[in-house]
This record gives C-alpha cells, sequence and structure tokens, in this order.
C-alpha cells in the first residue's frame, strides 16, 4: 500500500482543492442563475428605503453625526443589505438540499469540516460583496457621496458577509423545515439588522440600551461600515474590528464543529 493511500492518509492532501473550488463555484452559480432575485431585488429594495426615508425624512432631520440623515443612514442600508443576503445564501441553499433529501449529495464526497465551511461561506460572501458593490454604486452616483476609508468599508463589508454566511449556515443546520428557517429570520436576523443602529446613532438610546447594544456584532458592523464610508461612527473601528473577527471565527468554528460531527445533517 502507498504512503499516499494508507488508512487516515487523504488521497487528495490536506486540503481538496478541487473540492472545495467546485463546491464554493456551486454557491456561487445558485444566486448568479436567478441574479434577478438575489442581486437586483436587493438593490431596489436599498433604492426604495433611501428613497422613502430621504423623502419622508430627511428634509427635516436636519444632521445626524454631522452629515445629512440620507447620508448617515446610506451605509447602514448598505450593510443590511449585506446581512440579509448572505445569511440568506447559506440558509437557503443547505435547508433545501436537506428538504429534498440532496444534502446527501454534499455529505458523500471527500471533503472535511472545514472545506464545507468554507465552501458555503465563499458562496455567501461573494453575493454580500456584489450586494455591497451595487449598493455603494448607488450610493456614489445618485446621492453624490464619497467613500471616507475605503478599505476598512472593505474590511467590514467581508466580515459581515461571512459572520452573517456562517450563522446561515448554523439556522440552516438547526432547522428541518421552511417555517423553521423563516421562523429564524423573522425574529433573529431582520430584529439584528434593524435595531443595531441601521436607522439611528445609538446615542439616542437609553442608557441600559446603549449598553445592550454593544454586546450585539451587527452593531459593530454597522458602525464599522459607516466608519469606512463617511468617517463617523458610534464606537471606535478598532473595537468593532476586533469584535466581529471574533464573532466571526466563533461563528465558523461552530459550523466546523457541527459539520465534522454530522449533526442534524445525516439522515
Amino acid at each position: 500500500m502507498s504512503e499516499t493511500t494508507k488508512m487516515g492518509v487523504r488521497r487528495f492532501g490536506r486540503v481538496n482543492w478541487l473540492g472545495l473550488y467546485t463546491l464554493a463555484g456551486r454557491e456561487m452559480q445558485r444566486f448568479l442563475a436567478v441574479w434577478t432575485q438575489t442581486l437586483a431585488a436587493p438593490l431596489v429594495t436599498a433604492a426604495l428605503f433611501l428613497g422613502v426615508f430621504s423623502l419622508a425624512i430627511g428634509p427635516s432631520r436636519g444632521e445626524v453625526m454631522g452629515v445629512p440623515f440620507v447620508e448617515f443612514l446610506a451605509p447602514g442600508i448598505l450593510m443590511m443589505t449585506v446581512i440579509q443576503n448572505a445569511f440568506a445564501n447559506t440558509s437557503s441553499s443547505i435547508v433545501i438540499s436537506k428538504v429534498q433529501g440532496n444534502i446527501v449529495d454534499t455529505l458523500m464526497p471527500p471533503l472535511s469540516g472545514a472545506e464545507l465551511v468554507l465552501g458555503y461561506t465563499a458562496g455567501g460572501v461573494a453575493r454580500g460583496v456584489i450586494v455591497a458593490l451595487a449598493v455603494g454604486f448607488l450610493m456614489v452616483s445618485v446621492l453624490g457621496m464619497g467613500v471616507a476609508h475605503p478599505l476598512w468599508a472593505l474590511i467590514f463589508v467581508v466580515l459581515g458577509a461571512a459572520f452573517l454566511a456562517g450563522l446561515g449556515i448554523v439556522a440552516a443546520i438547526f432547522a428541518n423545515k421552511f417555517d423553521q428557517m423563516a421562523a429564524i429570520t423573522n425574529f433573529i436576523v431582520t430584529p439584528l439588522s434593524f435595531l443595531s443602529g441601521t436607522f439611528y446613532s445609538i446615542e439616542r438610546l437609553p442608557p441600559a440600551m446603549q449598553t445592550i447594544t454593544h454586546f450585539n456584532p451587527v452593531f459593530y458592523l454597522i458602525d464599522g461600515v459607516r466608519y469606512g464610508i463617511i468617517g463617523r461612527s458610534d464606537s471606535s473601528p478598532w473595537l468593532g474590528l476586533a469584535v466581529c473577527a471574533g464573532a466571526t471565527t466563533a461563528v465558523l468554528g461552530l459550523c466546523w464543529y457541527w459539520f465534522a460531527r454530522g449533526y442534524r445533517m445525516k439522515p
């Protein structure tokens, strides 16, 4: 028996690059095949949010953090769109496979738990970044906004997409039905994205609510993107980077552990 075929040694080496590339490519092709639903629709929704708030509140709201309200609002809308789409990409992929009974086609190939996490997460991050670029183009071309710190904005967009893609995997592993997935989306993900400083500065909250908000990683994602775009934030971007990186690592670590154990995945 050759060295590469001994028990416990993978024929593909430490990393199955072909399998990882194939899984990531499949996840990207899933949302690109229905781009009107996965890419165009979020852009229209973001434009509607900005348009409605601009017409209804913008002229009378005054400045927030030293900038017009619409410019303050735009980064929050961008991050909220990234969050929802990254979560939807991974969660829908796994739940549909579980309900249809073809999740075994993903579990049987020689892919480790880490490779499964990276493959699914790559699709969520790609969708989140593409949506962020589309909304960012809308902000620059229609609102005439600039980007104060492009690198910071990109870092938080990627971190936010990875964090919510990981949460999408966790939710999808836990859920066995579409209604369970819908409940998680409606009662956890949507409140997190709406109540994390998307539409307001947390300085307007009572002290107790401010303290609670600072324990929410999504707040730091939105605040970090806001710093990257308008150069102002409610907290230090370095603190936000540490919290978001830690939260993303923890969530992806849980995904790896569950995939490696086959938790709620194997029939």
